[in-house]
């Protein structure tokens, strides 16, 4: 079912050329979370947001409005297709609660930073790994620990490496192993003597 969701909302946003942007569990899915579809969130540019409620009319069950709960403040609509729930959001003004120091954090979506994955058989533009982990690990709710966890274990260690010498054009950042810590021990010029 939650296919089926995914083609309805994503054909209605292409067929309109609306820019979007999957991110919750879905967006999580895509980058290794093992655990089920809840709905389906994404965002959508302050711009496009009243042709997106207006299109899906006919499959609103929560309207559009100013929302406050579950560590969210923002401008949302929610949809339900095929007994699964769409949530838009506006991506003008989006906050979240930073749980760690109860205080409201602006939640930046840059429409021209994603990444596509296939998912649901479609080709999905996905909210950058390092923002969902950024946004869920502020939300501190058991859903969202879990898909962090399962994030971060998909992530390389990263470096700025060179192949030869040179300018500062000639870095670039490469996947390299995780550091080894060597067990270090203590010499004994370095014991104390009684």
């Amino acid at each position: 079912m939650h296919s089926l969701a995914a083609q309805w909302i994503v054909g209605l946003l292409r067929e309109r050329n609306i820019p979007f942007q999957i991110c919750g569990g879905l967006a999580a899915k895509g980058y290794g979370a093992e655990r089920a579809l809840n709905d389906i969130d994404l965002f959508v540019p302050d711009e496009h947001f009243m042709t997106v409620v207006q299109a899906g009319q006919a499959h609103i069950s929560k309207p559009a409005a100013h929302y406050c709960e579950e560590g969210w403040d923002l401008t949302y609509v929610q949809f339900k297709y095929k007994d699964i729930k769409v949530e838009v959001g506006n991506a003008a003004g989006a906050h979240i609660l930073d749980a760690t120091s109860q205080t409201w954090v602006p939640l930046d979506i840059a429409f021209d930073r994603y990444e596509i994955v296939n998912l649901l058989g479609l080709a999905l533009p996905l909210m950058l790994k390092e923002d969902l982990i950024r946004y869920k690990s502020m939300l501190s709710r058991p859903v969202d620990i879990d898909d962090v966890r399962a994030l971060k274990s998909e992530i390389k260690m990263q470096a700025s490496v060179y192949d030869k010498c040179g300018d500062p054009t000639v870095l670039r950042y490469a996947d390299v192993p995780d550091p080894e810590l060597e067990h270090l021990t203590c010499s004994s010029k370095f014991r104390r003597s009684r």
